[in-house]
């Protein structure tokens, strides 16, 4: 079978990544309602890399590990990252959330990169405790006057979609060299992570 398609399909998603890492976006803070919610919600998990990649890596990773895992990690991020948004808007602190969700990159990015191979009960506890503080800096970054249940479902239905292409970028492993561009991808995922971290931890001031 020719690689041409996965190849394909690889390149454009990783254009799509740098071009979208590369864009300073304008985001909808000021819409109110229902409507507002629902599309500040829908954009906010794809205007930030950080948590673009991370979510992006749980699908992969899902997919390396196979069933049921596959369909366990996808459905388990976007339901615990929303008592995390709910947390969010409540205003609950938790310690460090951008360095909590710069290290869920890397992790994530490093066990796609080495096929980590973990019972997926631990690799679905793995990903919950990223979801919460995915989910808290969702619901903090709530926009004012916008309707937080409408918002929650939009960012919520982005995740899924988000874990959803990374499931479709695993199955890429089917063939050797998409295997190697996945381990490729998951080193990127990794290293965009650190570039975050150090900029949580203050490294860069």
């Amino acid at each position: 079978m020719s690689l041409r398609l996965p190849l394909t399909l690889t390149l454009t998603l990783t254009t799509a990544v740098v071009s979208l890492a590369l864009t300073q976006p304008a985001l909808a803070h000021e819409q109110a309602g229902v409507a507002g919610g629902l599309v500040s919600g829908l954009l906010h998990p794809v205007t930030g890399i950080d948590h673009l990649i991370a979510m992006v890596a749980v699908g992969i990773w899902g997919a390396q590990l196979g069933a049921p895992a596959i369909w366990i990690l996808p459905i388990t991020f976007p339901l615990v990252m929303a008592i995390g948004g709910v947390l969010g808007v409540l205003h609950v602190p938790l310690p460090m959330p951008e360095v909590m969700i710069a290290v869920s990159a890397v992790i994530l990015g490093v066990a796609v990169a080495a096929r980590l191979r973990l019972p997926f009960a631990a690799a679905a506890v793995v990903v919950a405790v990223f979801a919460i503080f995915h989910g808290h800096a969702h619901g903090a970054e709530l926009p004012r006057a916008a309707n937080a249940l409408a918002y929650g479902v939009g960012f919520v239905t982005a995740t899924g979609l988000l874990h959803l292409c990374g499931i479709a970028i695993g199955t890429l492993t089917r063939w050797p060299a998409g295997e190697r561009l996945i381990q490729g991808l998951g080193a990127g995922i990794a290293a965009i992570g650190c570039y975050f971290l150090a900029q949580g931890v203050g490294a860069f001031a």
